[in-house]
């Protein structure tokens, strides 16, 4: 028996959720220096799949936010099941996506710790994430509406979000420059601190540069609201783009903070938590330009439905 859009929209939103939740948990996994708490992959250790006594802390760490990807793992299987026994053939591939990702997610983390932390693999483990959030989003916007429609923004206004969006990505690298060249970039040194500055760029010149795409981020999306505002735009739209600029201030703020206090490692997970909901809401702003399947284009004759007809 077919199962509800009610349903697809909720296992799409706990698949969300898992999605935010990892990038956070794997954060704290960094933090803490516990990234070779399990010194080994598949297993925690040569001889044992779980966390052993002799690993301490760091290994419970390391070996629960591998537990959750088995969670993530359960929640991207329900939600291939849902939406294939549903009517919404249009999530289908959104919803392989998403699964496929997990198994990809695993396997690059197993290189993570197979090759000590590299920090551009500890990179790329973010950013796939960050992918699975975003696709996550509009997997669940749209699961909330019956099917994908027309642009309902002005061709400019489609083009600007579509630069938001490349800047957005751009921001989310350089943040793992920036992770991957200061005092949070892999695990515990000889002396039990954090290692840092592995990608040896210069944090000062990197941060700059991340400042930077911040800034023209916010200005774009700045400019985007002012477009809206004198369009006809729908409100979909404009409050998409408001709750994204507003995400971005908070996030700058917190990074603003982080960066003066010398990176304390709450004010970092705090930050890792904004890189998701920035991710999200940009996803959220990509979503929203484009109607339902019952609105018709901007500025096109009206097209009869199978209804009407």
């Amino acid at each position: 028996m077919p199962v509800s859009s009610s349903l697809v929209s909720r296992v799409a939103l706990v698949n969300l959720v898992a999605n935010g939740a990892i990038v956070v948990t794997g954060g704290a996994v960094r933090l803490t220096g516990s990234g070779l708490g399990c010194p080994t992959w598949p297993r925690c250790t040569d001889a044992s799949f779980v966390a052993t006594p002799e690993l301490a802390g760091h290994g419970v760490i390391e070996f629960g936010n591998r537990l959750l990807t088995f969670v993530l793992a359960a929640a991207a299987i329900a939600l291939v099941v849902v939406v294939f026994r549903s009517a919404r053939r249009d999530l289908r591939r959104l919803a392989v996506l998403a699964f496929l990702g997990i198994p990809a997610q695993a396997l690059l983390g197993g290189v993570t710790v197979l090759t000590g932390l590299n920090p551009w693999t500890v990179a790329a483990h973010f950013l796939l994430s960050s992918v699975l959030v975003a696709l996550s989003t509009v997997l669940w916007l749209r699961s909330r509406e019956p099917g994908v429609g027309r642009p309902v923004v002005r061709r400019p206004l489609d083009l600007l979000v579509g630069g938001i969006a490349a800047v957005t990505a751009a921001v989310l690298v350089l943040g793992t420059v920036v992770t991957g060249s200061g005092p949070h970039s892999g695990d515990l040194d000889e002396s039990g601190a954090p290692s840092g500055g592995r990608m040896g760029f210069d944090p000062e010149t990197v941060s700059q540069l991340h400042a930077d795409a911040v800034f023209l981020l916010v200005g774009l999306t700045v400019a985007l609201l002012l477009a809206l505002s004198a369009t006809d735009a729908p409100g979909r739209v404009r409050r998409a783009a408001r709750d994204l600029l507003v995400v971005l201030l908070l996030q700058g703020v917190v990074g603003f903070v982080q960066y003066v206090t010398h990176l304390p490692v709450v004010l970092v997970l705090l930050h890792m938590l904004g890189a998701v909901l920035v991710t999200a809401a940009t996803a959220r702003l990509v979503w929203s330009v484009r109607g339902p399947a019952s609105e018709q284009p901007l500025d096109s004759p009206a097209v009869p439905t199978a209804a009407a007809r």
